[in-house]
Parts: C-alpha cells; sequence; structure tokens
C-alpha cells in the first residue's frame, strides 16, 4: 500500500523537463514584457500611443489564442508542439535583438542613451517588427496550452495537486528571475541594453528547444484536445451568456489597473525618478506579495463567498493607484529608504495590487466556473481569460494615451523646464485607473445583488 502510494507521488521525466522548460520561457517572456513598451519607444521610435497599442494587441492575442494553438496541439503531438513552440520563440526574441541592429548598419538610426533617428520615422521599416512579435505571439499561444496539459496528464489523482503546485512555482521563478536579470543590462547598457536582453529571451528558448529535443519523452499520448468547432461554439456560448460577459466585463476593470505594471510603470518611473530607477524590480513586488499571502487570504476567505473576496480585493485596487499617484506629490528632492519618492510609492501601491490579486484571481475561476451550464464548465473555463484579452487592449490603449498627454517623453522637448511645466500633473494618469477600479468595484457589489435576486426568483 505504502508503495503504491510513493510510486504515484513520483513525477515523470516529462514532467520535470516540461516545468523547467516552462521556467526558462516564462524568465524569456518577462524579462522583454517588463520593457515592450520602452523598447518600442526608444529603440524603434514609436510613440506612446503607437507603442502602447502594438503592446496591448501582443498581449491580448497572448491571452485569446492559446486555447485554438491547444486544438493544434492535440493533432501533432506535445513534444512536437514544444519544439514547434520553442523554435518560434527563439526566432522571435532573436529578431527583437537583430533588428535594430540591422536598422543601424543601414544608417538609420543610431543608438546611445539618447537615441537619433535618421530617416527611420519617415521609411515606416520601424513596422518591421511586428511580423517578429507575431513569432512570439504563435509560439507563446502554443507553450500556454502545451505546458499545463503536460502537468495535467503525467500527473495522477494523488500527485495533481502537487504538480500544479510546482508549475506554479515555476512559473513564478521565472517570472522573477527575467525580470532580475534584464535590469542590469538596462541600467548598465542604455538603450543598448533594451537590445541585448532580447539575445538572454532567445538563449532561454533556445536552452529549452535544446531540452525538449533531448529529454522530452512521453507515453502520455491520448488526446483530451476539442475540435476548433468545439471551441468556437464555446465562444459563442460564453459571448451570448450576460451573466458571464458581464462578470469578465467587470474583472476587466481590476485587469486593466494591473496590467499597468507593464504598460505604464517603466515609462513612468523612469521620466519621473530618472534613469538610475529600477521599473524591473519594483514589478517583482507584485509576484513576492501574491507568494506571500495568497495562502494565508484564501484561508481568512475560506467561509466567505467567492464575490466577496473579489469585491474584497476589488476595493483594495483604487488604494493602489492613489499610493502610485502620490509619489509625485512629494518633494523630489527628499530620498524615502534611499529610493526616489515616485520609486517608492510606485513599490507601496504595487504592494497593495498584489495583495488585491490574492482576494481575486484565485477565487474568479470557482465563481466563473459556477456560472457556466452544469457539464460544460471545462469548455466554459477555456475562456475565463478574456478578461485579459480585453484589458490588454483597453488598458495599454488608455495608458498611451495618458502617457502621452500627462507625462510625455522627455526628448519631445527643448528644454527640461518645458517638460516639467508639461508633465506636472503626471500623477492625474492613475486617477484614471483608480476610477476605473472603484466603478469596477461598485459595479461587482450591484452585480452580486442582481444575480442573487434572480437566482432567488428562480428558485
Amino acid at each position: 500500500m505504502n508503495t503504491t502510494k510513493q510510486e504515484n507521488a513520483k513525477f515523470s521525466k516529462a514532467f520535470w523537463v516540461a516545468n523547467v522548460v516552462e521556467l526558462f520561457e516564462r524568465a524569456a517572456y518577462y524579462g522583454v514584457f517588463i520593457v515592450i513598451t520602452l523598447y518600442l519607444s526608444r529603440i524603434l521610435g514609436f510613440n506612446d500611443i503607437q507603442a502602447a497599442t502594438i503592446a496591448g494587441v501582443f498581449s491580448a492575442c497572448l491571452y485569446l489564442l492559446p486555447t485554438f494553438a491547444g486544438a493544434i496541439a492535440d493533432k501533432i503531438g506535445f513534444r512536437n508542439s514544444m519544439l514547434l513552440a520553442f523554435f518560434l520563440l527563439t526566432l522571435g526574441y532573436g529578431g527583437l535583438g537583430l533588428y535594430p541592429t540591422w536598422l543601424e548598419s543601414a544608417g538609420l538610426v543610431e543608438y546611445s542613451m539618447t537615441t537619433k533617428f535618421t530617416g527611420l520615422l519617415e521609411s515606416n521599416l520601424r513596422y518591421g517588427i511586428i511580423p517578429v512579435m507575431a513569432l512570439i505571439v504563435m509560439g507563446g499561444a502554443f507553450i500556454k496550452s502545451v505546458i499545463s496539459g503536460t502537468v495535467a496528464k503525467e500527473t495522477t489523482p494523488e500527485n495533481r495537486a502537487r504538480g500544479f503546485s510546482i508549475f506554479y512555482s515555476m512559473v513564478n521563478i521565472g517570472a522573477f528571475s527575467g525580470k532580475t536579470i534584464v535590469e542590469p543590462l538596462r541600467t548598465a547598457l542604455g538603450n543598448q541594453g533594451l537590445i541585448t536582453l532580447n539575445y538572454f529571451s532567445a538563449s532561454m528558448t533556445l536552452i529549452a528547444l535544446i531540452a525538449v529535443w533531448f529529454f522530452y519523452k512521453s507515453s502520455k499520448h491520448t488526446g483530451e484536445g476539442k475540435t476548433f468547432g468545439e471551441i468556437w461554439t464555446a465562444l459563442v456560448k460564453v459571448c451570448s451568456n450576460g451573466r458571464l460577459i458581464t462578470l469578465i466585463l467587470i474583472i476587466t476593470g481590476f485587469w486593466m489597473v494591473q496590467h499597468q505594471l507593464y504598460a505604464t510603470m517603466s515609462k513612468y518611473v523612469l521620466r519621473l525618478a530618472g534613469e538610475g530607477a529600477s521599473p524591473s524590480w519594483y514589478a517583482n513586488v507584485n509576484p513576492l506579495v501574491v507568494v506571500l499571502t495568497v495562502n494565508l487570504v484564501t484561508s481568512i476567505m475560506k467561509n466567505r463567498t467567492a464575490l466577496t473576496s473579489m469585491t474584497v480585493g476589488m476595493f483594495i485596487m483604487p488604494v493602489s493607484a492613489l499610493c502610485m499617484a502620490y509619489g509625485n506629490m512629494l518633494d523630489g528632492s527628499h530620498a524615502i529608504l534611499g529610493m526616489h519618492p515616485v520609486a517608492f510609492m510606485m513599490v507601496v501601491g504595487i504592494v497593495f495590487q498584489g495583495l488585491a490579486e490574492t482576494f481575486i484571481s484565485p477565487r474568479f475561476l470557482e465563481y466563473f466556473s459556477l456560472q457556466a451550464p452544469k457539464g460544460e464548465e471545462g469548455l466554459y473555463l477555456g475562456f475565463s481569460h478574456l478578461h485579459s484579452f480585453l484589458s490588454s487592449i483597453f488598458g495599454f490603449g488608455l495608458s498611451g494615451y495618458l502617457l502621452n498627454k500627462y507625462c510625455p517623453e522627455p526628448a519631445l522637448f527643448n528644454s527640461h523646464a518645458e517638460w516639467v511645466a508639461a508633465s506636472a500633473h503626471a500623477h492625474y494618469i492613475w486617477y484614471y485607473f483608480g476610477a476605473i477600479a472603484l466603478v469596477s468595484a461598485f459595479a461587482l457589489i450591484v452585480y452580486g445583488k442582481v444575480v442573487k435576486r434572480l437566482d432567488s426568483q428562480k428558485g
């Protein structure tokens, strides 16, 4: 009996390979994504609105396509899917590094601490980066579906919970390490570092590709995927379900604010606190808070409904936004714990943001599944990430507009005094996102009351 339990507790070689390459993939992705808007603006000359739009669509596709990529993965096999994914990712990340180098060799741009564009903006060659980013989207779509699918197939009912716990840990370790490693590159090399860090990401996915090629072997070949027809039917059903769409739209408000870690924070901090700031390290505060507090919060809220827990988290988000705004209203000449006030209050805001996430994210899937028709929970859960699809588009889009209006690029001004005057109300950006979070919080209360009334009438 004990021997059987011990065997069930073991994980296959394929399980460990999948989890290790997931760590590499997350390190590669977050190493690039944390500074993607900086890369698009400082390296390729896109303005704030253009950079935010491109980054938003990039992020949105990464949340929408995995469900469809999963259907292909079940047809060609998980090993082949991972090989294809890491090949595309290596090409994509390598392309992000090589494309600017080619532009520089063509004499269109000169990279330094202050990049000089010499014809790039007029040629539209900068838009050539979009097909390169599409390679990353396609590779990432396969990875999101295949790695979690591998964990599910390579575990048993006895060790599945532990298996997904290991998977979640690998995701967070990868995200944390990627942001941490690229920060010294950006700081030491300036704008050139925004190019060099892409080679770090390409090397991570190349190592993952080699690891899958030599070490990934699985005996679990039975397909459990869905056809494109089933996936499309599920999407139509979700979009025609008033309760689910309303819930998705409300939670989108939370994720619009959460996505500002990547859409707004880097540019905002570097422009107001100076190039010595470390936005990549500040962003790491979020997963750190989540890992340290999620079990405690879940335990505290275990006797509360999922809707109650989510509502608490939604009301924390406006506090987060106000903290981020407050830094710009403090005297920048007086450091707080060795940090510029803007940077310090940004970290405080991110702490509240991470805390809010612990109240919302673990309970959202639970509540979402309860709103799906009985027997179709799994099909519906495939589209539970639609809120991130919407928040990527709207959150990044709004970020570009607000940065351009309240905290513009300093290089656009003839003098520092002109820029100081133009960015005097930079903190207004966070008022907008605070308002979105507050409206979403009250909307969730109304949603809960309406749903409860409808259920009582139906009963």
